[in-house]
């Protein structure tokens, strides 16, 4: 069996455990809890009138899947506030082969060919688990996390988990909630898979990050690009 074999890390998922390493050259992987998690209501996402005005801009492209790989790349570079990272060769390998099955997805921001943002996450029932996004110009990580709110909200989505608390998610709307009220949200969020130990976890059975391509099919590009005014629409951004 692989060091994470991707079966066993849905299964993590399911039961509010996720996987991280010491550093970038770290071999081994550990798992995580948190007592306190931090999760983003869905119906919470705060959108200032400087972020509203972005996104309304186009000001970048912003595509769904189209850079899974170029994205958790990205997030595990270093930086200057974060010299490393969490995400080792394993952890990368292990999402790459979920996203090959549908249960991990990206969302990217451009400008022009260049990726200058986004983030990735797994995808399990009606839930989302955000792991890492990252930005190389200033709010593009927070234009790919508007997409993303707006694309649960239009595709049934009922979690997006964060996993833990920062200043960025708090101005964001990000709150923090007891490992048991987590339980209670997640087990909701789960219901229609049917999982009970045995339950399979390889379906792709669940919500739909596409749902809103669905919904404005003139709008939407081939890599799944939708416009700035969309994704206001979908957040209840209309002015």
């Amino acid at each position: 069996m692989d060091l994470l074999d991707p079966n066993m890390l849905l299964r993590a998922y399911a039961i509010g455990v996720f996987p991280m390493a010491d550093s970038r050259d770290a071999t081994d992987v550990f798992w995580v809890e948190p007592k306190m998690r931090a999760i983003l209501p869905l119906d919470g996402f705060r959108v200032s009138h400087s972020l509203a005005k972005t996104i309304r801009s186009d000001r970048f492209r912003v595509t769904r899947d189209a850079a899974f790989d170029r994205v958790v790349s990205a997030c595990a570079e270093a930086r200057p506030d974060r010299p490393d990272t969490w995400i080792n060769p394993a952890i990368q390998s292990a999402y790459g082969a979920l996203h090959r099955r549908n249960h991990a997805h990206s969302i990217e921001c451009w400008q022009g060919e260049e990726l200058v943002g986004g983030l990735y996450g797994v995808r399990l029932g009606r839930a989302f688990f955000g792991e890492s996004m990252f930005s190389r110009v200033s709010n593009a990580s927070k234009v790919a996390l508007a997409h993303l709110v707006a694309r649960m909200k239009a595709g049934g989505f009922a979690l997006l988990d964060c996993q833990f608390m920062t200043d960025h998610l708090a101005s964001l709307g990000a709150i923090e909630i007891s490992k048991d009220d987590y339980a209670s949200l997640l087990d909701a969020a789960l219901s229609s898979l049917g999982l009970g130990g045995t339950g399979s976890t390889d379906s792709a059975t669940g919500a739909d990050l596409s749902a809103l391509e669905g919904l404005f099919p003139d709008d939407a590009g081939p890599d799944g690009a939708l416009s700035g005014y969309v994704i206001s629409h979908a957040l209840g951004q209309t002015s």
